[in-house]
């Protein structure tokens, strides 16, 4: 009779033990499961965030901000020290799928004017085209960057090594030109447009 009641006692024993697991087991798999259904959400958010994030970080096209037309002021510096206040005007047309571009612009100071004209196309960051000074009658290429709103360009060719940089930012464009020729007559120019 000892006998029977030990094995009995022991075998509830073992069944509470295993009771036990089975609820800890049913209470590990509950906690799995918040857990990755919070991980879910949380993976479903930052995806959302991120791609608004990567949404807005694209904007639009970079030639789209510049298209319209321009007009402004500024100064124009001299390789003899000389400054003079210059007045500008600029019409950007893009064109196709908005990686095309067609630019105009025209400045002119007491003693000297330009008429720049020529075409781009960007593609994978870069800008590359051809342009013409009709006052100068002279032409040449260009190449450079664009990032965002901001794009800096090599033009090359006779009587023209320069660099522009154009930073646009809604309907305010600042447009910097700076000689990499010492021996150029215009060393420079800073020029502010609004558009009209």
């Amino acid at each position: 009779m000892a006998i029977v009641l030990s094995r009995r006692r022991d075998l509830m024993a073992r069944t509470r033990v295993f009771a036990t697991k089975v609820f800890d087991m049913s209470a590990s798999s509950q906690h799995a499961t918040q857990t990755v259904r919070r991980a879910a959400l949380a993976l479903s958010v930052w995806l959302a965030l991120g791609y608004s994030a990567f949404a807005q970080s694209a904007g639009p096209a970079p030639f789209q901000r510049l298209a319209g037309q321009w007009s402004g002021s500024g100064t124009i510096e001299f390789s003899d020290n000389r400054r003079e206040p210059i007045r500008c005007r600029a019409g950007y047309d893009v064109l196709g799928d908005r990686s095309q571009l067609q630019f105009d612009i025209r400045c002119a100071s007491q003693s000297y004017n330009f008429d720049l004209r020529g075409s781009a196309v960007y593609a994978g960051g870069r800008v590359t085209g051809t342009w013409s000074e009709a006052t100068n009658n002279t032409g040449g290429s260009m190449s450079g960057t664009a990032q965002g709103s901001r794009f800096q360009v090599d033009a090359q060719g006779p009587g023209l090594s320069a660099r522009f940089t154009l930073l646009t930012r809604g309907s305010s464009q600042s447009v910097t030109i700076r000689s990499t020729d010492p021996t150029s007559k215009v060393q420079g120019a800073s020029i502010h447009l609004r558009r009209r």
